[in-house]
């Protein structure tokens, strides 16, 4: 690989202070991907250990660890304060049925001024971390102490969000951690700034592959922080499926992911089998009804749509469940557990969330340097590690990371998400828009 010249920083990050020891593969045998929380923090021996055991008792592990893991369903969140983050109250931001709107087409700053002393961060739960969950886990505290930016974090609900049932408003965040389907939305609205990215030391350290996913016109929107691939499992001790179309048929229960864009895999599956199908997010009328003729199959009695990552890891555990969409990390989990499930082969669709920054911020010098901070080397391995997903900064694929790396190695055959948008590249230009994946989605799993 060739060796890129440094290239001269703003300012140097500050080494992490020590931490314990943790396997290759991040509590892989205690949690799951946005699970991790007091867990995490199992030694070398302890991880060693349990990861001998027989499948249940990894199934109640993995409960018990769901059970005492806050930030997996919107853990406490710190405000804005001195030195200590403290606990807050479970609760994301407040809804706002008109949100403010930006008083012109925003654009991107030219330049950074002195810190306002304080930056307020709205993100998923399980992203970022101040030491509430595990006391080792922190990446807020050297961040207010390097730059002086208080943070004020809270938590909020994408799926309602991306819906439009509680709208975002852009003047309660100056920056926001997005999945696709609400970074698209915020986009569209003109709820968020195109970046100047020449601000962002790691920025060209993420692959052009994550990096222009977020874009419009040529304009930077999104600065990619964890990124992770849908993959159909299965008990590898028994006779596996050849492909994903093996979620579609046949007899017996299979898991599928609980959200609209799971449409999108069905898509895939038509994609292969020869539909004209270019992008499985960017459905014509007819593509989507197909996908969604597909998804209709068997009897609704053996689907699961799982919310929790955990029911995965429970039903191949229990040896109930045939098939499961599910992730490479819920695979390397069951792995440790003892459990044989390998994934089928064929193209995937992926995701990547972004940081982005809110058209109305009220610090915008201290929303840089908190997208700064978290495309660091040292904060993407922290994250990486904590919730089990690839960094984007691929030079945060090193030691402990990288086994979560090696999951996700290459770009090739994953399909990336995108909101679902009416005008696109399909017949006439015209696509049928996430509202209705939504809807459709809501009767199918009813």
């Amino acid at each position: 690989m060739a060796i890129r010249p440094a290239r001269p920083s703003r300012r140097a990050h500050p080494a992490r202070a020590p931490r314990r020891p943790r396997t290759a593969v991040p509590c892989a045998a205690t949690a799951l991907i946005g699970l991790l929380a007091a867990a995490c923090g199992v030694t070398e021996t302890t991880t060693a250990g349990m990861a001998a055991t027989s499948p249940a008792a990894t199934t109640a592990t993995a409960t018990a660890t769901a059970t005492a893991t806050p930030h997996s369903r919107g853990a406490g969140t710190p405000a804005v304060g001195s030195g200590a983050v403290p606990r807050a109250r479970a609760t994301g931001p407040s809804p706002s049925p008109t949100p403010s709107k930006p008083e012109k087409t925003p654009t991107p700053i030219a330049s950074t001024g002195p810190g306002e002393g304080a930056v307020n961060v709205l993100a998923l739960p399980g992203y970022v971390e101040w030491g509430g969950t595990d006391p080792k886990v922190n990446w807020v505290m050297p961040f207010q102490t390097r730059t002086g930016c208080k943070v004020n974090l809270r938590t909020y609900d994408a799926a309602a969000a991306a819906a439009g049932a509680r709208p975002l408003d852009p003047g309660s965040f100056d920056v926001v951690a997005a999945p696709p389907e609400v970074a698209g939305k915020l986009i569209d609205e003109g709820s968020v700034a195109p970046l100047n990215t020449s601000l962002i030391v790691a920025y060209h350290d993420i692959p052009k592959r994550l990096r222009r996913l977020e874009t419009r016109k040529g304009d930077a929107y999104g600065v990619p922080y964890l990124w992770g691939v849908n993959e159909v499992l299965y008990d590898s001790s028994k006779k596996g499926p050849t492909t994903a179309a093996a979620l579609y048929g046949g007899t017996g229960k299979v898991m599928l992911k609980n959200s609209p864009l799971t449409i999108a895999d069905a898509a895939l599956v038509l994609k292969r089998r020869g539909a004209d199908i270019e992008d499985p997010f960017q459905l014509t009328p007819s593509q989507f009804d197909d996908a969604i003729k597909l998804l209709s199959r068997g009897k609704s009695a053996d689907r699961v749509y799982w919310r929790d990552p955990i029911e995965v890891v429970q039903g191949f555990a229990s040896g109930s469940v045939r098939l499961a969409q599910g992730t490479p990390y819920q695979r390397d989990v069951l792995a440790q557990g003892d459990r044989p499930v390998k994934a089928a082969s064929g193209p995937v669709t992926g995701w990547a969330d972004a940081w982005m920054v809110s058209s109305a911020a009220a610090h915008p010098s201290c929303a840089y340097e908190w997208l700064d901070w978290v495309s660091s080397v040292a904060v993407q391995k922290d994250a990486a590690e904590w919730v089990g997903l690839a960094p984007a900064n691929r030079e945060a694929c090193a030691g402990r990371t990288r086994r979560i790396c090696a999951d996700d190695e290459s770009f090739d055959d994953v399909y990336f998400a995108s909101r679902p948008a009416k005008k696109c590249a399909g017949a006439d230009g015209e696509c049928v828009p996430y509202g209705h994946w939504v809807e459709r989605w809501k009767h199918l799993v009813s």
